[in-house]
């Protein structure tokens, strides 16, 4: 099965889902990291949020509204490195200082560029990245010359850098994502994909009022059955409201595989110069298909305590669970190319059509360290502690919403 390391990007952000929730001031000032002279005009974000602002003449920002929360606070500057600081917003105005390190590049340098990108690498990054569902169709990437690819034949590997971020411009939800720090990586072996940096979400202007619309129910449909929809329920613990049907698979060594995996091996090993007959060929094939391990879905859908412990001091939601979980959304079907995308493949057991999967929003989930703190917002403190696939894995930028997103209300 392909699994995809958790797609929402690192860095912190303990926000609020709804306005409504108590907010606060956060200013501050950004500087060099050597000189402390203030740095003018420098970009400030909140990771993972629309939440952004430009330094003034004085090096100074403010954000007059802040949902209350914990936030990766992160400071961009040309010349100088990304800078970014956890900081906690409460009623309390909050100030912080962004100390930014020059890269020692100075103006008008001549700057040696790469070697191009070989097409087929980049433009596999940019599938694997963006996605394939219909959404991502309308997602293009705006500075392809900033991003440098490489595909190792000895690992089978393929990753991606950027120079500065990459932009993409999604003209299905109607946002512009420039996703600073990128770290993207691509296993042939394992068949999975890990990538993580610091998103910046800006609302692109709709040509007229169908647009805007057009855009809140294509962020509204994106949002249904996401893996943040899911989080907010499990922390919410809504998942039956909210339209969740979670089931545990189990899983077990398949007694048949050791055996067969010795015969493979051997007939191998003893390769003939003139290659293998029809029926050795055939053999192998047999063996190959052999799995090392066995499924059994459980059909009762879990309760909520066997999926969430929440802290004594009412401070900490966590997931946590053993095996892995399959999640069903019946809000909405699927996207119509997820069946183009191998629904049997994407499939945590042999025992369900790929003509069902094909038509529901079907996930899996796995813990490698079998607890995950939540976060009101629908995010994990540490994204990198959960592996997803099924819809989620198919499920990439063209559906990446901010987390201060909110549906509306009665949504």
């Amino acid at each position: 099965m392909k699994y995809f390391r958790l797609l929402l990007a690192a860095g912190l952000w303990l926000g609020a889902v709804s306005m409504a929730q108590a907010q606060g001031k956060l200013s501050g000032v950004v500087q060099d990291s050597a000189t402390r002279e203030p740095l003018a005009f420098a970009s400030v974000f909140l990771a993972n949020t629309t939440l952004g602002a430009t330094t003034t003449e004085d090096g100074k920002f403010e954000f007059a509204r802040v949902p209350a929360g914990t936030y990766d606070l992160v400071g961009s500057y040309v010349g100088y490195r990304l800078s970014k600081q956890a900081i906690t917003v409460g009623k309390t105005p909050q100030q912080a200082t962004l100390l930014l390190a020059s890269t020692g590049q100075q103006l008008g340098e001549v700057v040696v560029q790469p070697e191009p990108n070989k097409p087929e690498d980049f433009q596999k990054f940019s599938a694997l990245f963006l996605g394939t569902s219909t959404f991502a169709e309308q997602c293009r990437i705006t500075n392809p010359e900033k991003v440098r690819v490489f595909y190792d034949d000895s690992t089978g590997q393929l990753t991606a850098r950027a120079r500065d971020f990459v932009q993409v411009d999604n003209d299905a939800l109607g946002y512009r994502l420039k996703y600073y720090g990128l770290y993207f990586a691509q296993d042939e072996e394992d068949q999975s994909i890990t990538y993580y940096g610091e998103p910046k979400f800006e609302e692109l202007r709709p040509q007229d009022e169908n647009q805007r619309q057009q855009w809140a129910a294509n962020r509204l449909t994106a949002y249904r059955g996401s893996f943040m929809h899911f989080l907010r329920a499990v922390y919410g613990n809504r998942l039956r409201q909210d339209g969740f049907i979670v089931q545990r698979v189990g899983q077990a060594p398949n007694p048949r595989f050791r055996r067969a995996d010795a015969l493979r091996r051997a007939l191998l090993a003893g390769r003939p110069e003139g290659g293998f007959s029809p029926a050795e060929q055939d053999s192998l094939t047999r063996w190959s298909r052999v799995p090392p391990t066995l499924t059994t879905l459980f059909p009762k859908a879990r309760p909520i305590d066997s999926l969430r412990r929440v802290s004594t001091n009412g401070r900490g939601t966590f997931l946590r669970f053993k095996d892995e979980l399959r999640i069903t959304h019946f809000g909405e079907q699927a996207d119509a190319r997820f069946k183009l995308g191998g629904a049997a493949a994407a499939s945590p057991t042999g025992s369900a059509s790929s003509a069902y999967l094909s038509q529901r929003q079907v996930s899996v989930l796995r813990l490698p360290d079998g607890e995950a703190e939540i976060q009101a917002d629908g995010s994990l403190r540490n994204p990198l502690e959960a592996a997803i696939g099924g819809y989620w894995g198919f499920e990439k930028i063209g559906e990446f919403l901010p987390l201060d997103y909110a549906p509306p209300a009665g949504k």
